[in-house]
């Protein structure tokens, strides 16, 4: 009965053991599941986090590459501003760069986010400035336009009242040329050792020529005293001079000659009368001579006579 009741104690025992086995691997069983549910729980959340890292990236990758596309528009003549866009631009192409290379690194890909945004903002900044430059320089240039313009209308004005004033010049110019008439020319010869004038005809006999003349009335030309050049022009087709340097050499007509007399009168802007003897070199010759007066660089009147 002893025996009986040992066994049964001993077959309990065993039970027992087992059961506490089971529950034992029921309770490892149980550990393992749970944390290769947790493990595996682990593995799909990183997953979904690398996959919203990759999806973050290619959108700041995209947003990039549309801000690259924006700057590359920018167009400015102010030298500073385009150096400027352009290091902008070289600082664009490295971020994307580091998009590629950091595609799984979500601080990188964060930093690089906030610079994009930045890089937009100056961006639009740019945007507004180049607008500002462009208004301005659009109202600068209607500005100059219209200065240059303005300007063209004073050039044309002063143009006008420069070839008026050349008019009037020239027209006063004309106006105070002297006139010259009652012009006569006879040549002469002196007896009694001088003291008496005797008019001839012959070329041969004449020592001088003697040429009487008038100056009319001209209230434009400047009164003062008025020096009158005889220009004889002989037969031979010379010009009657006592000498031929400059000391009888003067102006005319924007040319010049050699004067066989001269005389200088008070000009009073009315009629003044005056003569002056001419002579040349040697005895004069026998045929018609001309004769041109000139004051003040034109001539004024002309006439002739004749020796036999």
């Amino acid at each position: 009965m002893n025996q009986n009741k040992q066994e049964e104690n001993s077959r309990k025992k065993r039970a027992l053991f087992l059961w506490l086995i089971i529950i034992l691997l029921m309770c490892t069983n149980g550990i393992t599941g749970w944390l290769l549910f947790n493990e595996k729980n682990k593995i799909v959340e990183q997953k979904i986090v690398t996959e919203k890292i990759i999806i973050e990236r290619d959108n700041v990758k995209t947003d990039l590459m549309e801000l690259q596309r924006d700057f590359e528009t920018l167009q400015t003549n102010d030298k500073f501003l385009a150096q400027d866009i352009e290091e902008k631009k070289a600082r664009i192409e490295e971020l994307i760069k580091q998009a590629e290379k950091h595609r799984g690194d979500a601080y990188i890909i964060g930093k690089l986010k906030k610079e994009t945004e930045t890089l937009r903002a100056i961006m639009k900044g740019y945007v507004r400035t180049i607008d500002s430059l462009n208004t301005l320089n659009q109202t600068l240039v209607a500005e100059k336009k219209s200065v240059l313009k303005q300007l063209d209308k004073e050039k044309e004005k002063q143009e006008v009242l420069e070839k008026e004033k050349d008019e009037l010049k020239n027209t006063i110019a004309k106006g105070s040329v002297l006139s010259c008439f009652n012009i006569s020319a006879k040549a002469v010869y002196y007896k009694r050792g001088g003291k008496k004038e005797v008019e001839t005809t012959k070329a041969r006999k004449a020592e001088k020529i003697k040429v009487s003349f008038s100056l009319g009335e001209n209230k434009i030309a400047k009164a003062g005293e008025k020096t009158i050049f005889i220009r004889i022009m002989t037969p031979d087709g010379k010009e009657m001079a006592k000498s031929y340097d400059d000391n009888y050499k003067f102006s005319f007509n924007k040319g010049s000659g050699y004067f066989a007399g001269k005389e200088s009168l008070n000009y009073a802007n009315t009629e003044i009368s005056g003569a002056t003897y001419c002579e040349g070199q040697g005895e004069m010759v026998p045929g018609n001579y001309i004769l041109e007066i000139s004051c003040e660089g034109s001539i004024i009147g002309s006439g002739g006579f004749k020796l036999d």
